[in-house]
């Protein structure tokens, strides 16, 4: 018996993964305070829309979370891991320099098989690079279901003196399972980076002869990311939109990159989309990275407001600089 090559790909199910440790505005700014740095509620909120985030305890790992959310999008997909061909994991805060984080949930997920595994670093982008990697792979024949996961413990890279960006990112993990479909899913992608761009917003450390050279700690010119951010997110919609011939008026739900309210608001407004049309979980989540886009796909999937059938547009910009946008039939 033959199996033929899918012409498609579809998303089979979804999971998410938080660690247990939730600070409110008011737990961060007083942990602040304590070390003399000043901030507040109000002035967090009217600048992101973030009310709340999630840290991991010293005990957990990137990985950690993205075995949870690979379990839940597995076990919502109908499937075991022994179904699973293909894992890729996109992250910017590894487990270890190497081997990949995708290998160790393979390892934990006791995925044994031997189907390839590997990462993806893209930042904030990276679920959007994962997933487009993955739609390529399972057309090509290289895998019948696919797990992408997107997990990042970006409180490890924070800089508690500097208000500016440590009340802005939070940890989790989201995952998709990937199957080969003859009805389209995936029905476009585009994919974009710009170097010139890198120095706006990354984490400058490396690590040579077991010394930490430069900082080790995130960085970020915030008024460029924004002015960059909002120009590129609606250009890389209208490109995704353009290659499957769709119209704005075609998407139910815009699922962006969950970094700031204010750069949320202006795509939708540039795409004509009320945002009631906008899933939406900075306020309760912060920026997660590459978590953001699969940690928000699943809270609507899962809330009931995302159904099968309905069309989907992803999109995401992070350091590098990186962006990109998958428009989905779900």
């Amino acid at each position: 018996m033959t199996t033929t090559t899918p012409r498609f790909s579809r998303i089979a199910g979804t999971g998410s993964a938080l660690p247990p440790r939730r600070l409110t505005n008011a737990d961060l700014v007083a942990e602040l305070a304590a070390q003399g740095i000043e901030s507040s509620d109000d002035w967090i909120v009217e600048r992101t829309g973030i009310r709340a985030r999630h840290f991991v305890g010293a005990d957990q790992n990137a990985s950690d979370l993205a075995v949870e959310a690979g379990r839940h999008a597995i076990e919502a997909a109908g499937l075991s891991g022994a179904d699973i061909g293909l894992i890729i994991v996109a992250t910017s805060t590894p487990d270890m320099v190497f081997p990949s984080t995708a290998t160790i949930v393979q390892r934990k997920l006791g995925i044994v098989h031997g189907c390839p595994a590997f990462d993806v670093q893209a930042v904030c982008s990276g679920f959007v690079y994962a997933l487009t990697v993955a739609d390529a792979m399972i057309r090509t024949g290289t895998a019948r279901h696919a797990l992408v996961i997107g997990a990042e413990v970006f409180s490890r890279i924070l800089d508690f003196k500097d208000r500016t960006t440590c009340v802005l990112f939070g940890d989790g993990a989201g995952a998709v399972v990937l199957s080969g479909s003859d009805t389209p899913g995936i029905l476009a992608t585009d994919l974009n980076a710009d170097g010139r761009h890198l120095d706006i917003l990354c984490v400058p450390g490396t690590v040579s002869g077991g010394q930490i050279l430069g900082d080790p700690l995130l960085k970020m010119d915030g008024q460029a990311v924004f002015k960059l951010a909002v120009g590129v997110l609606e250009k890389t919609a209208r490109a995704s939109l353009a290659k499957a011939d769709r119209q704005d008026s075609d998407i139910d739900w815009l699922i962006p990159h969950q970094a700031n309210i204010r750069i949320m608001q202006s795509t939708a407004k540039k795409l004509k989309l009320p945002l009631e049309k906008v899933i939406v979980t900075v306020d309760q989540h912060g920026n997660t990275s590459a978590a953001s886009i699969p940690l928000a796909l699943d809270t609507g999937v899962r809330s009931g407001r995302i159904q099968r059938g309905q069309t989907l547009l992803l999109e995401g910009v992070g350091g590098g600089f990186t962006w990109g946008s998958v428009l989905v039939d779900y």
